[in-house]
């Protein structure tokens, strides 16, 4: 009965998040700018990719730029020649056709004075002419495609490489996103960083994880948990010290169950833990969990209390006194618990 309703964990711990410190590319170090166990806060540098190849790549898009704009300007003299050869060609064609219309005239008024080959040279004058005049009027449209589409794209083209130039030296920066301490960091200039296979580091955010601690119970005690239930814990980063917390939250899944899809049919024999119970504990006072670090593995004992109920009424006569009988029996797991607190420094300095 005390087991039951007074359930006891051996897997209570702090957890907390982490974050990688990893860069959006593949790359060599190239400056470091903190050390490891240093604090930082969101958005200080920690360290910057080499950006020899970005920085040539955004150079010859800015000189690719500035080339197109003087192309550009070069294109509105081409476009005024043009116009000029165009009016040029059109007057010649003009003066070919009145020469034409002329010398036909006295033809046919008198075919003596004007002969025949002088009429098919006039008339090949006038062809001559109006060909002239297509190609400077082709060559007009042309300059004028230029000015209002084909440059201009070009221009969008290279402003867009040079953007994503800037954007990789931009990104070859890696900022902390959060504030807290970066572990594991020992990199060094001239080091290969891999988003993939490689991190720099690990950055442990300062607040994450404080007061909240996890707790695996069995899976018979799913019945007992309850939120707000009174559980207590002694930890061995901070001996000969029992905490009391509550329950805060039951997660309502058993995390054995889970399971992916794949090629392969889940079989259930093939699991070998039956899983545990997850609850989440919260200090009844916060200072208690003053220097016990995060990620401490701890004990403890949860006890079930049905007091309220009884002084609600909702318990009463025989009922309201087994369950006191039942609730006051969990002072022997509490008397468990401090023994465990007493003979947890001894196992572990002597033992």
């Amino acid at each position: 009965m005390i087991f039951y309703f007074h359930p006891s964990t051996r897997n209570v711990s702090a957890s907390f998040r982490t974050v990688s410190v990893l860069s959006d590319r593949v790359g060599r170090v190239a400056e470091v700018y903190v050390k490891n166990n240093v604090s930082v806060n969101a958005g200080d540098a920690i360290f910057r990719l080499d950006t020899t190849r970005q920085e040539a790549a955004a150079e010859t898009a800015r000189r690719r730029i500035n080339e197109l704009d003087a192309a550009l300007e070069l294109v509105v003299t081409q476009i005024a020649i043009a116009a000029a050869q165009l009016t040029a060609a059109e007057a010649d064609l003009a003066q070919a056709r009145d020469d034409l219309h002329r010398r036909t005239v006295l033809a046919d008024r008198n075919n003596a004075v004007v002969s025949e080959q002088e009429l098919e040279r006039l008339e090949t004058a006038v062809n001559r002419a109006e060909s002239q005049r297509d190609s400077a009027k082709s060559a007009l449209e042309g300059a004028k495609l230029q000015q209002t589409d084909v440059i201009p794209a070009q221009q969008e083209s290279a402003r867009a490489r040079l953007f994503e130039a800037e954007t990789e030296i931009s990104l070859s920066t890696v900022y902390a996103e959060v504030d807290g301490t970066v572990k594991q960091f020992l990199l060094k200039p001239g080091d290969i960083v891999n988003p993939i296979l490689r991190p720099a580091g690990v950055l442990v955010p300062e607040v994450t994880g404080q007061g909240r601690y996890a707790a695996a119970f069995g899976q018979i005690s799913a019945s007992v948990l309850k939120p707000g239930m009174l559980v207590e814990i002694t930890c061995p980063s901070k001996p000969l010290t029992i905490i009391p917390t509550f329950v805060e939250e039951l997660q309502g899944v058993i995390a054995a169950g889970q399971f992916r899809p794949g090629d392969v049919l889940l079989d259930q024999q093939d699991r070998s833990r039956p899983g545990t119970v997850t609850v989440f504990l919260a200090p009844i006072f916060p200072e208690h969990l003053i220097d016990v670090p995060l990620g401490s593995s701890c004990v403890g004992v949860a006890y079930t209390s049905r007091a309220q109920q009884i002084e609600a009424g909702e318990i009463t006569g025989f009922s309201a006194f087994v369950a006191r009988l039942v609730d006051g029996m969990g002072i022997a797991n509490a008397i468990v618990l401090r023994g465990q607190a007493i003979l947890l420094p001894v196992k572990a300095l002597v033992f």
